[in-house]
């Protein structure tokens, strides 16, 4: 399933490797992001229910230059959880690019796989327990077979991460997209592609949309691999939430959590009595299509999915047992900044969320260490004076409006 697009999209790959990474700073830092990050994917897929100590195998379809793959392996590694992540990709730049990052950190538990993702039904590859595809679906020639075969090697009880483009929040783009299919057309050599998209942007007046959207920067801070990959992509599609939705239920899946749920969430948005009761007549999809169509801002949508039909892992936050763990946030500093007024402000893409949050929080959040369970944290604040009807109550509010926004989840057993 090849066409000019394909063919042209293979040689963009070969010749700017995307993201555009150096093994060299691997030694400086992990890059994290969604999906895949370990502790979303035991949270959102497995409801925190999936035991710490069971393998997991994991696929990065359309690997890339290694940013999921080194994330999720060394979150793996450093966590001591058992399993591996396979790298797959056709562009053989990419794969050596990928493996040098991968030295540079010693990884043992990755693999490479070298191929597409629309024969992975006949590779004999898998079967896994999770699946990464960001960015991928949207530069295929049939997105709805892409996501199908990737269903093929999807392990029962497993689930998918998956990023694709959002129309709204990508003004601009497709408006010097075809700029520059005039100027510079896809059949010249990627490199002088490159030189005349540069060029154009130094040009473009101030009207141009591109340069009034503060949210899009591949560009100009992702080098000459980001610039290509956002302007001169011979294929871009992005899709609206009812448009992803119905690619996922064509694959078989459903959507389990939109990253960030809050940021679905209309009434987010709409303060207006008369809106909200609009608004909690539509369907979850919709009511996201709406929240989607309002903020203006989204210029990729992140959707965790399991099968359709399959048992809800729902994570257990009734259970004194559970362990509450923050993504990439330390309990003492989160709750240090929370305001007087204990109203949490978080910012996405230019728009300021206000998170209100019950009284007990900053006393809660500091204890949260991924070690003490909901039951220590609890009886610690006992011993200190706080009353179970109090913890009982303000627990609740705090773990369902942190969930919210990504930041509070459940670790795996």
């Amino acid at each position: 399933m090849s066409d000019a697009a394909d063919a042209a999209l293979a040689a963009q790959y070969e010749a700017y490797p995307y993201p555009q990474r150096d093994p060299r700073d691997e030694a400086k830092r992990l890059i994290v992001g969604s999906p895949s990050h370990l502790r979303e994917v035991d949270h959102w897929i497995f409801g925190a229910r999936r035991p710490a100590s069971q393998p997991l195998a994991a696929l990065v379809a359309g690997g890339g230059s290694g940013d999921a793959t080194l994330m999720l392996a060394q979150q793996m590694a450093s966590a001591g959880r058992p399993g591996s992540v396979t790298w797959l990709d056709r562009s053989a730049a990419a794969r050596k690019l990928a493996g040098a990052r991968v030295a540079a950190r010693s990884l043992e538990n990755v693999r490479f796989e070298e191929g597409s993702i629309l024969d992975l039904p006949a590779s004999g590859v898998g079967p896994f327990d999770y699946i990464d595809c960001c960015g991928v679906l949207h530069h295929l020639p049939d997105p709805q077979a892409g996501l199908k075969a990737l269903v093929s090697v999807l392990a029962p009880g497993g689930g998918v991460g998956l990023m694709v483009y959002a129309p709204h929040g990508r003004t601009g783009v497709y408006m010097v997209q075809e700029a520059l299919r005039l100027v510079a057309p896809p059949d010249q050599p990627p490199r002088d592609r490159v030189e005349i998209a540069k060029r154009l942007w130094r040009q473009l007046p101030e009207t141009n949309w591109l340069r009034r959207n503060p949210w899009i920067t591949d560009h100009v801070k992702g080098g000459d691999a980001g610039l290509y990959d956002l302007l001169l992509n011979p294929r871009d599609v992005a899709f609206t939430v009812p448009q992803l939705a119905a690619l996922v239920a064509g694959a078989g899946l459903e959507i389990r959590c939109l990253v960030e749920p809050i940021r679905y969430d209309p009434d987010g948005l709409l303060t207006d009595p008369r809106l909200r009761e609009r608004a909690a007549a539509l369907d979850p999809v919709q009511r996201a299509a709406l929240a989607e169509a309002a903020s203006g801002n989204m210029g990729i949508h992140i959707a965790y999915c399991v099968r359709t039909g399959a048992t809800p892992q729902v994570p257990a936050w009734d259970d004194p047992d559970s362990v509450p763990v923050l993504r990439e946030t330390d309990g003492a500093k989160l709750a240090a900044s929370i305001p007087p007024d204990g109203v949490l402000r978080i910012a996405f893409d230019g728009l300021t969320v206000p998170i209100a949050l019950p009284r007990l929080a900053q006393a809660i959040l500091a204890r949260v260490d991924g070690q003490r369970s909901i039951g220590a944290i609890g009886d610690e604040l006992a011993a200190n004076g706080v009353s179970r009807e109090a913890f009982a109550k303000d627990f609740p509010a705090l773990a369902r409006a942190m969930e919210r926004v990504n930041r509070l989840l459940l670790a795996a057993r």
